[in-house]
């Protein structure tokens, strides 16, 4: 069964998460099975701009907690989506949480309909969102930042833009993207490619500089028994002990 959908339309490539019995859950098959579409569009000259999308009413729910990928694996991802020659373009219809929120910062662009709510839930389970600030930091308001990873309150659309999350939110997100992707089909593909390169060049230093300390320290957490007892509780469906 595959977990990521591919369509294409006028040079657009879209990638569906495609998990909805689990909520598109960053499991490590779904991990490597959008590594290899997006390799795919790379070599692709057909394929201008590559739209990440959802199916069912979560773009992701963050790491699966049953099947979590390795953090070298997310890194991977989220580099890929970064360095990759073509623009990516997130559009999200329903919720994000935890890594699915390192995998829409990792796009070049992000649109979401007022749908669509945020949570970085990581500390409620008891780790960090180490691996995903590889992306955030550099494109997101740390003063946000702060307040959000810090309580894991959930936040909608609206605020998302106002912290830099994303680039737009509205009713439609179909109307918010037709500008953009038209803007994109519009544009020199070799231009579009360097564009891009001077855009993402300081995200990019974040991976050379943390990648491998921010890797160490997801696997420390997740492997902790705090983390233990939060995993747990979540799949429980109750508060950890911690909760007071």
């Amino acid at each position: 069964m595959t977990l990521i959908g591919r369509t294409r339309a006028r040079g657009v490539e879209t990638l569906s998460l495609d998990s909805p019995d689990n909520r598109n859950a960053l499991s490590a098959a779904l991990v490597g099975e959008l590594a290899v579409a997006l390799a795919d569009c790379a070599k692709d000259t057909g394929v201008r701009a590559v739209v990440l999308t959802h199916t069912g009413n979560t773009f992701s729910a963050g790491a699966d907690l049953r099947d979590p990928p390795h953090p070298d694996a997310l890194v991977g991802l989220l580099r890929q989506i970064v360095e990759l020659p073509r623009p990516v373009v997130a559009r999200v219809t329903g919720h994000v949480r935890a890594g699915g929120l390192g995998l829409m910062a990792a796009c070049d662009i992000a649109a979401a309909a007022h749908t669509a709510s945020f949570a970085f839930t990581e500390v409620r389970i008891g780790v960090a969102p180490a691996v995903i600030s590889l992306p955030l930091l550099p494109r997101t308001d740390p003063r946000a930042l702060a307040r959000y990873y810090l309580t894991g309150e959930r936040f909608d659309a609206p605020e998302a833009a106002r912290i830099g999350l994303l680039t737009a939110a509205g009713d439609d997100v179909d109307a918010v993207l037709e500008p953009v992707l038209d803007g994109l089909r519009r544009s020199a593909p070799e231009a579009l490619a360097e564009t891009k390169r001077l855009l993402t060049a300081r995200v990019l230093e974040s991976f050379d500089r943390d990648a491998a300390d921010l890797t160490a320290l997801s696997a420390r957490l997740f492997s902790a028994p705090q983390a233990r007892e939060g995993m747990t509780a979540f799949l429980e469906r109750r508060d950890p002990s911690w909760a007071v």
